[in-house]
């Protein structure tokens, strides 16, 4: 039988109570057995992202209702942080519904959500969850990313590329920065000659999308980088056009 694992099959019962399991430690009111039978029961025929958005909304219905209260469980589950260039598959996927709860239910509270996100990154990802604080709070956010973009932390210098990418993979078009990409590139300049690998691709990938999207924009920096004498720099940039 092949041991072959789909990325739905990632989000299932047994996750469910891995993280109540988790949750229980640090929240003894947490109604451990609802939260995984409630999730069981309506697991059947929803895709990855409905699974995750479940298990989201799951958190939200057991954990405490004011979101200051809840999101100090989320931050005393996530363990130690992850020291591998590693995708969302590989470790800490269980994190992605409590990146989700953020995206969610945190939007309304910039600094504590902010915060968590460039926690649970440490671990997996935010990519998806801090997009529509873009959308709510785009100065803010944006400071948030240049930040991060000078963090000794890699996976919040990745962050700050991929959060903001226009075409991210499973996300919404990010419209924001298409027409007047400035503040973005501003960002990518920063990690424009970043040393480890999972970082120069998503600033690769990141250029790729705008010369889908707004290649006027993007050709004159990429154009720049190309002079730059800087071999992470020439990596992302013969990536960038590996399509072209």
């Amino acid at each position: 039988m092949s041991s072959y694992k789909k990325p739905t099959d990632y989000f299932d019962e047994e996750l469910a109570r891995f993280l109540a399991d988790k949750i229980i430690e640090v929240y003894p009111d947490f109604a451990d057995d609802l939260f995984v039978s409630s999730i069981q029961s309506r697991l059947k025929n929803r895709a990855l992202k409905q699974r995750v958005e479940l298990m989201a909304d799951e958190l939200y219905n057991r954990l405490p209702k004011h979101y200051p209260d809840a999101i100090p469980v989320i931050l005393q589950i996530l363990g130690p942080e992850n020291e591998n260039e590693t995708g969302m598959f590989t470790e800490f996927y269980w994190l992605m519904p409590a990146a989700k709860f953020v995206e969610k239910y945190g939007i309304s509270h910039f600094e504590l959500s902010i915060e968590a996100i460039g926690e649970i990154t440490k671990r997996n990802t935010g990519e998806y969850a801090i997009r529509p604080f873009f959308e709510k709070y785009p100065v803010q956010t944006a400071a948030a990313m240049k930040t991060w973009a000078q963090s000794q932390n890699f996976h919040l210098r990745r962050l700050a590329s991929e959060g903001l990418r226009p075409k991210l993979p499973w996300a919404q078009k990010l419209t924001l920065f298409i027409e007047n990409p400035g503040p973005v590139f501003e960002i990518l300049e920063i990690l424009k000659s970043d040393p480890v690998r999972f970082v120069q691709k998503s600033v690769a990938n990141h250029l790729a999308d705008y010369l889908k999207v707004n290649p006027q924009a993007v050709l004159p920096l990429i154009e720049s980088w190309e002079q730059y004498e800087n071999k992470h720099t020439q990596w992302i940039v013969n990536y960038a056009r590996r399509n072209q």
